[in-house]
């Protein structure tokens, strides 16, 4: 079990940040090293062509290995929807065919399968939501002959129930599906064995349990997904680009791996270095013993949430890292600044009282919130 962190975050004493589903802290190595870039850009005569590389594959070598995979599979993208669009951009979809979804699925990986299916002339299959967070049968009913896409979260961004994520990869492979998983409310606080799973792509955003920047996130591609076309064409992410400055002509061909899948401007001096700051604190930490020192909490906000008779997830369907509860009374329109002016800052999901805790969170936090909902809600 990891002790507390809360040393390593700039949050007050009497805040009960119970949100980094939500956005995530900035550790303070990483917002020292954001400053240090910022004062360093302030000087771009001191920038050489080598930074417009080193850093970015330190970054992609980091999250690389937090997740288990080679950097050769590892993309540097902006976004969610930039990852899930280039998944959707590199899958084939024929006439007729279908891409199974989430009831409630997040819309950055969702609209981009509409989008699909419409141009293609196939259709969204959308897997009901199951009482008490259930979805793995769910999803497994909705994979048929006729599927060519699954594209799911591992666990649902509202109220973090789980998919089985190894049932659903056999699935795939015994219809011949392609496998697309949006871990951005996972990646970092969620072990994913892609060994077992075998996924095609896997996307996730970095400003949540990644403790990155916004507007910074990551693409795994699979071996055999890694010569597709990427959605931008620009010199960084081609061959020889580290000897290629200055140079007249056009180069086709791309540096090895889903590198081709690399956005513009991926050599963000600024966010590179908050980055790799965040992502080495996540390996020295381990995402297993991230998980396993979050359960408890999460577990305790259970157990709180069911003696009061509120519905959620059951515990075989329950993330380590977050949940989402139920209370029987209608939730107040103000909840969320309620709670907030109080100290105490959750999420509204999907219907859901979202709680997040993270590393920087003790009971103490989880007893708060529950105090100051008893004080809110109506009996």
């Amino acid at each position: 079990m990891i002790p507390c962190q809360r040393h390593l975050f700039d949050i007050p004493e009497g805040r009960a940040y119970l949100n980094c589903a939500y956005l995530s802290p900035l550790m303070k190595t990483a917002r020292e090293a954001g400053e240090r870039a910022v004062s360093r850009k302030s000087r771009p005569w001191k920038i050489l062509r080598e930074d417009f590389f080193a850093e970015v594959e330190a970054v992609r070598a980091a999250y690389a290995s937090l997740i288990g995979a080679a950097p050769d599979g590892v993309a540097l993208i902006p976004a969610a929807s930039y990852g899930i669009a280039t998944a959707a951009a590199n899958l084939p979809l024929e006439r007729g065919q279908t891409i199974v979804v989430l009831d409630g699925q997040h819309a950055s990986n969702w609209h981009a399968w509409a989008d699909k299916a419409e141009q293609a002339g196939g259709s969204l299959r959308t897997a009901a939501r199951p009482e008490g967070g259930q979805w793995t049968a769910a999803v497994l009913d909705a994979i048929g002959p006729e599927t060519a896409i699954v594209a799911v979260p591992q666990c649902h961004w509202t109220d973090g129930a789980t998919v089985d994520l190894v049932a659903l990869g056999e699935r795939c492979r015994a219809v011949g599906a392609a496998l697309v998983i949006d871990a951005t409310q996972s990646a970092g606080a969620m072990p994913l064995d892609l060994d077992a799973v075998r996924p095609d792509f896997v996307v996730a955003a970095g400003y949540k349990w990644l403790f990155c920047p916004y507007s910074f996130g990551f693409l795994y591609a699979a071996p055999q997904r890694r010569a597709g076309r990427p959605l931008e064409g620009h010199s960084f992410h081609r061959a020889g680009a580290r000897q290629s400055e200055g140079r007249t002509g056009y180069i086709r061909e791309y540096e090895p791996g889903a590198r081709r899948y690399d956005m513009g401007e991926r050599a963000n001096f600024i966010h590179l270095p908050m980055a790799r700051a965040a992502l080495d604190q996540l390996a020295a930490w381990g995402v297993e013993a991230i998980a396993a020192s979050l359960r408890p909490l999460t577990e305790t906000i259970a157990n709180q949430a069911e003696s009061r008779g509120w519905g959620l997830p059951l515990a075989e369907s329950r993330a380590p890292h977050f949940i989402g509860i139920r209370p029987q009374a209608d939730l107040p329109a103000d909840l969320v600044p309620a709670l907030a002016a109080r100290g105490v800052h959750i999420s509204l999901r999907g219907g859901c009282i979202r709680v997040s805790p993270h590393l920087y969170n003790t009971p103490a936090d989880t007893s708060r919130l529950f105090e100051t909902l008893d004080e809110i809600l109506p009996a």
